[in-house]
């Protein structure tokens, strides 16, 4: 008989009471008694498990069942008995069970309370907590989210590549990527690195940003998006930052930066109606148990328009604003994440920030024309700070190239870039959404380290 999942039981009981159905799964709990047990199956189809229910005089194999481990894989044939005056919708009776994997009586994942750092040392066998089967269904929900929401707008999808020789950031936080034997590195005359002899004949490393790329694309498709991983080797030990973590850049062709800003609250008001409508019993779960006021933090940002101010106008805001901050607000810095807290708290809303100034964005952006500022925008939501970092990019070429040379980026490493200007350039657009901050947000997860699968930060590679 084939098996069910535990979410086509849940779809389709009144059609399957009184039948006799098999299920499959893990053991999440087991309590057993002198003549009947019930076992806690989960198979990862849904949050909540089925209860097994099994009786001596029914199941051969009792005494075997009685003294099966938690973690332990099942195969259970039994009938579906609707229970609703009970906790559960439905339980099983079975008939048989089969033990398919045997599990050990030291298996880390007890039924209790575990710490973060103590699942994270358990990678391999964390999914099978509520909280990760939770957090990773929601993760692959979201995964699908984005691409439907851009291939029904036409957009086209670009696979960036995860090896490059440039830095689209100017950061210099780069992972290398080489084939030289480390103990005898080839050196030139002046005693530096002879990359020449390397693979690629030149320096490469993972990248950190697919913009550039989907630059090259929307120039010939007009509207594209990458979404793949990218790398930092940034030594930072936060509950934000990770050393491999995954990114949405569209990239729009005939566009400014108000286009940008109208797509980049499209698409965070679509993902997050989706993960409340498609993911209601994982989000109703981190409302209750790890971050309550969850739901009306979401519902909140899909409901409400956006504000779009200038940075300008924003550290006025914060000039004016009746209490002290830890960090002076500044016409021409970033904010902190307390500046931030304080001005989607002044309007209760998600800000869109627009017009910073030009030497603390990157070389790629837009100048207006006070030639001070850029045509750059930061969306900052409730209780996250920073979502979406965005602009719209600079087409003339003879301004990009006074700022890649103020900024010291080398035109030789970027002449395709360059080159782009020159044969039909378009005003274009194009923001970058962190994906894992993201779920972070639609969890009300802390750690980033929590959203991954198998994260990756300094001193942190395993699994």
């Amino acid at each position: 008989m084939k098996a069910y999942t535990i979410k086509a039981l849940h779809e389709n009981m009144d059609a399957l009471e009184q039948q006799e159905v098999t299920v499959e799964g893990w053991i999440r709990n087991s309590r057993a008694q002198k003549a009947f047990g019930f076992i806690d199956l989960n198979d990862g189809s849904k949050l909540s498990g089925v209860q097994i229910v099994y009786e001596k005089d029914t199941v051969d194999n009792f005494d075997a069942i009685a003294k099966v481990h938690i973690g332990a894989a099942l195969r259970v044939n039994g009938t579906l008995i609707k229970t609703p005056s009970m906790k559960q919708p439905f339980e099983i009776k079975a008939s048989t069970v089969e033990i398919v994997g045997p599990s050990r009586a030291d298996y880390p994942i007890q039924p209790k309370r575990h710490s973060r750092e103590f699942l994270r040392e358990n990678a391999h066998l964390r999914a099978r907590t509520n909280l990760f089967t939770a957090v990773f269904r929601v993760r692959s929900i979201l995964t699908h989210a984005i691409h439907r929401f851009f291939q029904e707008r036409d957009f086209m999808h670009v696979a960036s590549p995860i090896i490059t020789a440039s830095d689209a950031e100017g950061a210099g936080e780069l992972f290398k990527v080489t084939t030289l034997d480390l103990t005898e590195v080839p050196k030139d005359k002046d005693k530096t690195v002879d990359f020449r002899k390397d693979f690629f004949g030149k320096k490469a490393n993972l990248t950190v940003s697919g913009q550039l790329q989907a630059e090259i694309f929307a120039q010939a498709f007009k509207n594209v998006y990458t979404f793949g991983p990218t790398f930092r080797a940034e030594k930072s030990h936060t509950a934000t930052h990770a050393s491999e973590f995954w990114m949405i850049e569209p990239e729009i062709a005939f566009a400014d930066l108000n286009t940008d800003m109208d797509l980049a609250e499209s698409m965070v008001k679509y993902l997050i109606d989706t993960v409340l409508k498609e993911a209601s019993e994982e989000i109703q779960f981190f409302d209750r148990f790890v971050s309550k006021g969850l739901v009306k933090k979401l519902k909140n940002v899909v409901e409400k328009p956006f504000v779009r101010i200038t940075h300008k106008k924003a550290v006025d805001i914060l000039k004016a604003a009746k209490q002290d901050f830890e960090n002076t607000p500044d016409y021409q810095d970033d904010f902190a994440k307390e500046h931030e807290k304080y001005l989607v708290s002044h309007f209760d809303a998600p800000v869109f920030v627009t017009d910073w100034p030009k030497d603390i964005k990157a070389f790629y952006m837009r100048l207006n024309d006070d030639g001070q500022t850029v045509a750059a925008m930061d969306l900052l939501v409730p209780g996250a700070g920073e979502m979406i970092g965005g602009s719209q990019r600079e087409e003339r070429l003879d301004v990009l190239k006074q700022r890649m040379e103020a900024m010291g980026i080398p035109e030789e490493e970027l002449w395709w870039y360059l080159d782009l200007r020159m044969y039909g350039s378009t005003p274009h657009a194009g923001f970058g959404l962190g994906f894992d901050r993201m779920l972070m947000y639609v969890t009300g997860v802390e750690n980033i380290r929590d959203v991954i699968p198998f994260p990756r930060t300094p001193k942190q590679c395993e699994f």
